[in-house]
């Protein structure tokens, strides 16, 4: 008589976890063990997209810095990340070495050791001490206006469809148009947008399919060959560099800093990748978490003021951006692991951020949580330049929404994207009341 193994990582969880006393879902501590010994970020499957948080509880608490059979090491502790974060001369955000044998020379290839985020040193300040000149604190002040005008008109929209989907009729509308305003891109230009963040976005999953890869780099390439035209008609007719961010790309840094032509490109693809991905989630997660804990749904509706707190709560309790990596650059002690030079890194930032030794009853929603130093947008020099882009966005759609449809509900299962990169839904189909 033979006896079916114990359920594992890789297999579908018994149902839902409860919550033990700290509030935390659990698994046991044998199940727990076996979970974090077992753990290879290439090999997750729809249980763990569906619920990471039991794996990540499992890894902080039995392996923090667990080596994979690769040889790559993935860290969960949040002050293991920070750690990483703040020393980029120790651990390089480049990843000519790690996208070469994922991308070959490829459009996706070209992109993603182009962009801002992966990049080191002086090119990864010249590039962004240019973008951030045109994302100064005055800039974003004044896109609240035009932000709260868009959620009021997309609220309106909503409003008279009855049952609409949260992520089209609104999370994702909002981030497409803003940064669509941020780089003067015209309204009736603006279709393909969305479609190529998703995929260009969708070929960084730790083990990409072959269409999720081809899909990818065609993206690329449509999106470049858009932007040739929009870059050639601002260049004979600029716009103001204190509010259009692609003039400001165009003229440079005050220092007489230049951007090549495909720095350029490539960048303007990462400002609506980052942008895009980040707020969607954002709204979308942080909707159907109220929803999940009502208590603290009634607690923010009755107190608007707690929003700038419980963006902040959204944004650690579901983390848009889970996965993070860098390579060592010399030989280190991480977390009393020694780590060779070369040593290829994932960073949990959703196991990260909710680290019981950095937040009391990690998972609980607390929309009044202070403080709040979650790693969502990184930290360090590579903290995402755009976040108080996204924190507007977050702050303005979801309180008017409360405001607007205190009763709202689900109309059906909301259905997440299968990623374990990025952490969002699809759809959330929803009835308005």
């Amino acid at each position: 008589m033979t006896t079916a193994p114990p359920p594992s990582l890789f297999s579908p969880y018994p149902g839902s976890l409860p919550l033990d006393a700290q509030g935390r879902r659990s698994l046991t501590e044998h199940e727990a063990q076996r979970v974090a010994a077992d753990f290879d970020v290439t090999r997750l499957t729809p249980a763990f997209h569906a619920d990471p948080y039991p794996v990540y509880q499992a890894l902080l608490e039995h392996a923090p810095v667990h080596r994979m059979a690769s040889g790559s090491v993935v860290l969960s502790r949040h002050a293991d990340l920070e750690a990483v974060y703040k020393d980029q001369v120790t651990y390089s955000s480049d990843k000519k070495i790690e996208f070469r044998p994922k991308f070959g020379d490829s459009p996706l290839f070209q992109h993603h050791t182009t962009s801002l985020v992966f990049n080191d040193g002086a090119q990864h300040t010249r590039v962004r001490r240019i973008m951030a000149g045109a994302l100064t604190p005055r800039a974003i002040g004044d896109m609240e206006g035009p932000v709260t005008a868009l959620v009021d008109h997309l609220l309106d929209a909503m409003a008279a469809k009855g049952t609409v989907d949260l992520i089209e009729d609104f999370a994702s509308a909002i981030p497409v148009e803003v940064i669509g305003n941020m780089l003067a891109i015209p309204r009736e230009e603006r279709g393909p947008l969305r479609a190529w963040s998703l995929a260009i976005l969708g070929a960084l999953e730790p083990v990409p399919s072959a269409e999720q890869l081809a899909h990818g780099n065609r993206s690329v390439t449509e999106f470049v060959d858009y932007l040739r035209t929009l870059i050639a008609r601002r260049r004979t007719q600029p716009g103001d560099p204190d509010k259009d961010v692609l003039t400001r790309l165009i003229s440079g840094g005050a220092e007489g800093e230049r951007l090549t032509e495909h720095e350029l490109q490539q960048n303007c693809i990462f400002i609506l990748n980052a942008g895009h991905e980040t707020t969607t989630n954002l709204i979308g997660n942080g909707l159907v978490a109220l929803l999940e804990w009502l208590h603290e749904k009634a607690r923010l509706i009755a107190n608007p003021g707690l929003i700038k707190t419980a963006v902040e709560e959204f944004l650690r309790f579901e983390s848009s951006n889970q996965l993070g990596n860098r390579r060592t650059t010399r030989p280190v002690t991480l977390g009393g692991t020694e780590l060779p030079e070369g040593t290829s890194i994932t960073l949990l930032i959703g196991a990260a951020n909710r680290d019981p030794a950095r937040f009391p009853h990690p998972d609980r929603l607390d929309v009044a949580r202070t403080p709040n130093r979650h790693l969502a947008f990184g930290s360090g020099p590579h903290q995402c330049v755009g976040m108080n882009v996204a924190r507007l966005e977050g702050r303005i759609a979801i309180q008017r929404f409360l405001a607007r449809f205190p009763g709202y509900n689900l109309g059906a299962p909301a259905r997440r994207g299968g990623r374990a990169r990025f952490r969002g839904y699809l759809s959330i189909p929803a009835t308005l009341a």
